[in-house]
């Protein structure tokens, strides 16, 4: 697949010849909101088999090669140009589909309110082909060990016809909040641990999970050693029935990292423990905070490197949003930004007829627009670049795969670009 960026002059008809593909193909793998009103800065992803390059100046064969992971005799080949041939600027090459990786892909699915709406649970639906687990928010547990469900409406047939491992949410939130009380009570409280562990237990085997994922957050301090027996005393119950478990960790650079969401996650311990993590990589630019990208790759990077310093990269899912945010301008402390889908942001500077940007250094899109108001907004958003750059990330560490946070927010660019990167694992132990 080729990942194309809109430039001045550019219309769907003109890229679609550029790359022998159709229109009708690229507007139905995108789902470009706006075929008729390309933005400058747009990606579209073009659903052809291996890429195109054009010759830039200073490169050379041999230096494209490298930068693609191919042999230069074997480009050379492919292209038909002699090896020893100095390549002339602008000389387009046809760059060869590259291996496919195995990952695995989580998602998690957020019901909100009394029902499940129509949209989310289709949302689950066209999602399930590429994951291999399917993750509903969550079962809280509550201070006499019992749990309060979630929505689950048909999330498991979902999953049973996909093949993906059901994973079973469970956090210590009351309210929706995540509560440090209610994380000590079950935690340090052997009577009621146990109580929890048996309603886990017993929920697990009637609604068919078969990975227990924990995502106990806002934790004391104190209560550090505390979690990592829990979990202990968990794997062992849970290794009995054949299930995985597994963790959410909040995004670390060191053991030390002081702040009441860090302190209590101990990477080297739940490495040692768990059968896998995911590490909740986004939410640098987020919806109660100034204008920035919501996962920026250096941050990103940097949290990955020191989890990987801690535990296996094989037990490391990377966090990935699938959503942006809106900001009004000037950013005013206790002011909430909007979330759009990355489809929604394409729309609004569509609308309001402005080019998007590239930042390099976050290597996520953005774009400023002025509403009817007269208010100034800033934009942060993923796209096929931005994705890309993700996936380039999780091969690079070697990492068990990518979890999403959350299902219910479009981009369609993420699923084909999934199928190009990766052979998604399934692995439903039911």
């Amino acid at each position: 697949m080729q990942i194309h960026v809109i430039q001045p002059g550019d219309s769907l008809t003109t890229i679609a010849r550029t790359y022998g593909s159709s229109v009708t193909d690229i507007v139905e793998a995108n789902e470009i909101p706006n075929p008729n009103n390309l933005v400058v800065g747009q990606t579209v992803v073009i659903p052809i088999i291996g890429s195109f390059y054009w010759v830039q100046q200073g490169d050379s064969l041999y230096s494209i090669a490298r930068r693609f992971n191919i042999n230069y005799q074997e480009l050379a080949r492919i292209n038909g140009i002699p090896v020893d041939r100095p390549l002339q600027v602008g000389f387009r090459l046809y760059i060869p589909q590259r291996p496919k990786v195995p990952t695995e892909t989580n998602a998690y699915v957020e019901p909100r309110g009394n029902t499940v709406a129509p949209a989310l649970e289709t949302a689950a639906r066209e999602a399930a082909p590429y994951l291999t687990y399917l993750a509903p928010f969550s079962y809280q547990a509550l201070r006499d060990g019992s749990l309060k469900e979630p929505l689950l409406n048909n999330f498991p047939a979902i999953a049973e016809a996909n093949n993906n491992t059901l994973m079973m949410v469970i956090t210590n939130q009351e309210n929706d909040q995540f509560n440090d009380e209610l994380g000590r009570i079950i935690l340090n409280d052997m009577e009621i641990q146990n109580r929890f562990l048996d309603n886990i237990v017993a929920t697990a085997r009637r609604v068919g999970f078969r990975d227990i994922h924990f995502d106990f957050e806002y934790l004391r301090p104190a209560d550090r050693e505390a979690y990592n027996n829990f979990l202990r005393k968990a794997k062992n119950r849970f290794q009995q029935e054949g299930w995985l478990i597994s963790t959410a960790l909040a995004p670390k650079t060191s053991a030390e990292q002081e702040g009441a969401w860090y302190e209590a996650h101990d990477y080297r311990a739940h490495g040692e423990i768990v059968d896998f993590v995911v590490i909740m990589t986004y939410e640098w630019g987020y919806s109660g905070g100034p204008a920035m990208a919501v996962s920026p790759i250096g941050p990103v990077r940097e949290v990955l490197e020191y989890a990987a310093s801690e535990m296996h990269s094989n037990k490391i899912m990377m966090g990935q949003n699938l959503y942006g945010y809106d900001w009004t301008l000037p950013f005013v402390q206790g002011s909430i930004a909007k979330a759009v889908s990355p489809q929604q942001a394409i729309q609004l500077a569509a609308t309001n007829n402005v080019p998007i940007q590239y930042d390099t250094k976050a290597q996520a899109p953005f774009f400023y627009y002025t509403d009817a108001e007269g208010k100034r907004h800033e934009v942060w958003f993923e796209d096929a670049r931005s994705i890309q750059a993700k996936f380039d990330l999780i091969k690079e560490l070697n990492l068990r795969g990518i979890s999403y946070w959350k299902l219910g927010l479009s981009f369609p660019q993420n699923w084909l670009l999934i199928t190009e990167n990766f052979n998604v694992v399934k692995q439903n132990q039911g």
